[in-house]
């Protein structure tokens, strides 16, 4: 009944401004969708991206995906800032003490950047918090950790970053850690999750932190699955339909569990999560970035290889994704399991000169809206893939760890 009365009360927050009965055409009607109600997207790399390189997100940027006023553009209400540590800085023997410095570090930049414009800006650590941000026009800064390395094998860790305002938590990221294995890393020394994976989950379901299994091993999501008492996330995932044998996205018999769970898969927008064309030019192009790097003596990080990529971006294109290719992943997961299951996980900020024709940065929502309004899904159908979904999950696991308490 509370969870109930939150999402009335953002819904009555969000639609200030009803809609047309009969609006002139459906650009017209997306713009109005995404600037009435809640738009989510829980995968924008913008604290990773201010470490490598400052720029003031508060005001339109150059480079990058996001920034305050395209943000505003797009409709853009609570993007999840990406709280990113290499996997490679946690140890062979399994230290991960400069994960856990690089995130608070992170953490304090997320913070800084909603305290130099409080009017633009708020810090979200709960579903009431999105009320809020909602009523004051600001847009709500929500964090995930991705990357489960920086609790470096302490339970108390989970309550201490859920504390600075971590709302969920990828377990692994590109290489397997001291959690969980991890897709992208041929040694899957867990066969799954660790014993100490294990507690995680139950800690986090204990402690109200979302579970995000994006990244991790097929064994390590259905461990997830049978293990958690609260529905599970992926927070930037596409169907695997379209990347057949890729095991970073979920098949579809991973996306049924998911369901199942009460879960939901917000799909991310990388060309080579969409299309298996994008998926193979990569493979090639590091098949033979390798093999010209090793003949030459050259190193993964130099100049050399830089121009190699950029030489053969020129002599063979890259074959982007589409805006039909990004909302077909929302229709196979919608046509699988229905659309309460999915939302926006982006990657904003994270995937690099790969996005799809039309979807290139923060303010491309309404184009995404407009689309699926032209297949005539109902506008309270968009209104809970937008971001509606992703708050019920939230709710719910917010609720699963109010019943643990003392």
């Amino acid at each position: 009944m509370k969870l109930l009365k939150v999402f009335i009360t953002i819904s009555l927050a969000l639609s200030g401004t009803s809609l047309q009965a009969d609006p002139p055409n459906s650009k017209e009607l997306a713009h109005q969708i995404a600037h009435d109600y809640l738009i989510t997207d829980t995968h924008i790399d913008v604290p990773y991206r201010l470490q490598e390189k400052w720029v003031d997100v508060t005001r339109r940027t150059d480079g990058g995906d996001f920034d305050y006023p395209r943000a505003k553009q797009g409709g853009l209400n609570l993007p999840f800032m990406s709280v990113y540590t290499p996997a490679d800085m946690e140890t062979e023997a399994g230290d991960a003490s400069e994960n856990y410095k690089l995130a608070n570090q992170l953490i304090d930049s997320v913070e800084a950047l909603a305290a130099r414009a409080p009017q633009k800006f708020m810090l979200v650590r709960s579903v009431s918090d999105v009320e809020k941000a909602m009523q004051s026009g600001r847009i709500g800064l929500a964090m995930g950790m991705e990357n489960g390395s920086p609790i470096n094998h302490k339970l108390e860790n989970i309550q201490f970053f859920a504390d600075r305002g971590i709302s969920y938590i990828t377990l692994a990221h590109g290489l397997s850690n001291h959690i969980s294995d991890s897709s992208y890393d041929d040694n899957h020394q867990w066969n799954g999750l660790s014993s100490f994976g294990r507690e995680v989950v139950a800690e986090m379901n204990r402690v109200g932190v979302m579970i995000d299994i994006s990244h991790v091993s097929d064994q390590a999501f259905y461990q997830v699955i049978e293990l958690s008492k609260a529905p599970v996330i992926a927070s930037h995932s596409s169907p695997r339909h379209f990347t057949p044998g890729w095991e970073r996205n979920m098949s579809d018999d991973m996306i049924r569990a998911l369901a199942k769970n009460g879960g939901v898969i917000q799909i991310t927008f990388g060309s080579g999560f969409l299309r298996q064309q994008a998926r193979e030019w990569y493979d090639l192009m590091d098949q033979q970035r390798s093999a010209y790097l090793e003949a030459n003596g050259f190193v993964e990080d130099s100049k050399e290889a830089s121009q190699f990529l950029k030489d053969y971006r020129v002599q063979h294109p890259y074959p982007f994704a589409t805006l039909d290719d990004v909302v077909a992943s929302f229709e196979h997961v919608i046509n699988l399991v229905g659309a309460e299951h999915v939302g926006i996980g982006s990657d904003f900020d994270g995937v690099g000169d790969s996005l799809p024709e039309g979807m290139k940065d923060v303010s491309y929502y309404p184009a995404l809206i407009e689309e699926l309004l032209k297949r005539e899904y109902p506008v309270d159908t968009i209104r809970a893939i937008m971001g509606g979904n992703l708050l019920r999950v939230w709710g719910e696991v917010e609720a699963q760890a109010q019943k643990t308490m003392p």
